[in-house]
């Protein structure tokens, strides 16, 4: 399984020049790694500019609604961003729960517009609190409400990340870190879950990341310690430096 490493730039930066600039600066720095998939995700006003400049990434988005056209005022649509040049959607992320009240069943009808419209949808879940004994439970219950009604044949654009929120360093109130054993639980929970609901098969095909202050120092554990197929990167995706030592240093893994 080929790994993938995901930049999700949030509200960042200020301009179409500096995010032109900055993903420029990205592809230089990954130019020489090998063997895995890499997707650059900035603000919704500067997809087409930086689509422009990507020769080596590929093009992801922070969201997306689940209706084709309509009177939805500020929303964009699945065929809307396939237009602009995007392959790869972010779903559910903790922030877009917290700050924007996005429920499960929005999660999951946005699921089912992007895979249904091709594209490759990136399912964020995760726990708020530390806990440790609650892990798979939630975590299973909010892949398992995402994928209602998905059908099985859609599974094969489905990548999942695993982000506790408390481990985000940009998240108030941030608990320290995931460690591997953690992610390795969350791993099996997910992958649990989609076995119940398709089969065994389809979890093994199903691509798992995680998400919480990935660094160039432990993006090798997350692979090899924590079991992880790639990493949903935060703030390190904005500085083009250690974006590609993360890079780099996952495709030696």
């Amino acid at each position: 399984m080929k790994k993938i490493i995901i930049a999700n730039w949030k509200m960042n930066p200020d301009t179409s020049a500096r995010a032109v600039a900055l993903a420029r600066e990205c592809e230089q720095e990954i130019a020489s790694a090998k063997g895995l998939d890499v997707v650059l995700a900035p603000p919704y006003p500067f997809l087409r500019e930086v689509a422009s400049v990507l020769t080596v990434s590929s093009l992801g988005a922070q969201d997306v609604f689940w209706e084709e056209s309509g009177a939805y005022t500020g929303e964009v649509s699945v065929r809307q961003l396939k237009d602009a040049g995007v392959e790869y959607v972010i779903i559910g992320h903790s922030e877009r729960r917290i700050v924007s009240g996005e429920t499960d069943d929005m999660v999951r009808k946005k699921i089912q517009a992007v895979l249904e419209g091709s594209m490759t949808a990136i399912l964020c879940v995760g726990e708020r609190e530390r806990s440790g004994g609650e892990i798979p439970a939630f975590v299973g219950a909010q892949v398992r409400s995402a994928l209602g009604g998905i059908k099985k044949t859609l599974l094969k654009n489905l990548i999942i990340a695993y982000e506790p929120v408390w481990a985000i360093s940009t998240t108030s109130g941030a608990n320290g870190s995931c460690t591997p054993d953690m992610m390795f639980r969350a791993r099996l929970a997910i992958e649990k879950v989609v076995a119940d609901i398709y089969d065994q098969q389809i979890a093994k095909t199903v691509r798992i990341i995680y998400g919480g202050s990935v660094s160039p120092e432990n993006i090798a554990t997350i692979f090899s310690a924590g079991h992880m197929d790639g990493a949903l990167v935060g703030s390190a995706g904005l500085n083009a430096e250690k974006f590609g030592m993360i890079v780099r240093n996952a495709s030696g893994v």
